[in-house]
């Protein structure tokens, strides 16, 4: 994801919270809320932009929990950083492909409206998997259906125009190739949502 796709993000950071429409935040609160994410947990937010999850995860995980913010546009989390830093957010520039993070460091890994711009999606799916501790679960999602994003996409053009969201089987296919279990896919009008699980145990 880096070069052009990197360089479309830069660009765009200093404007991004403007075009977040009030029903996309009521949206994100409540998926965030159905996630059910565990007070204490340690959170990665893949894709984090200016920060649109941040409150939410705080709240989820409370105070004896902690929220990683992660993109690769420095600017987007420059932006985040001023409205959110604090003890319980660290913010980290970097590629998903390649995570700068110790295996088995996150409770849960969340990736809102990120998934279309990653290059290599097998290997960023891989690396969300060593990261992830065994048990934990990682969540990939959109405000929206699937049809919906890919259409926004290719409606944008340029750089994002061929970041589309693969068919159910060939997401699931990256996850269970990857080693997760408990794959569940729900595509629906308000939610594109993907939830897969590292087992306690798994092959070495």
């Amino acid at each position: 994801m880096e070069g052009s796709t990197r360089q479309y993000f830069e660009e765009r950071a200093e404007g991004w919270d403007a075009n977040i429409r009030p029903e996309t935040r009521e949206r994100l609160a409540r998926i965030v809320r159905d996630l059910g994410i565990r007070p204490g947990s340690y959170v990665l937010d893949v894709g984090s932009g200016t920060g649109i999850l941040i409150p939410l995860l705080l709240e989820a995980v409370g105070p004896e929990g902690k929220v990683t913010a992660f993109d690769l546009a420095e600017k987007m989390l420059a932006l985040a950083k001023e409205k959110y830093g604090g003890e319980r957010v660290e913010f980290v520039q970097g590629d998903i492909a390649n995570a700068p993070f110790p295996d088995g460091t996150f409770d849960e890994v969340v990736c809102n409206s990120s998934f279309p711009h990653f290059e290599d999606r097998a290997r960023a799916v891989q690396e969300m998997f060593r990261i992830v501790k065994p048990g934990g679960r990682v969540a990939v999602f959109h405000p929206m259906s699937r049809e919906a994003v890919n259409d926004v996409h290719r409606k944008l053009g340029g750089v994002v125009r061929d970041h589309l969201l693969p068919e159910d089987e060939e997401m699931r296919r990256l996850f269970r190739d990857a080693g997760f279990s408990e794959i569940q896919l729900v595509n629906r009008s308000d939610l594109y949502l993907v939830t897969a699980r590292k087992p306690e145990t798994f092959p070495s």
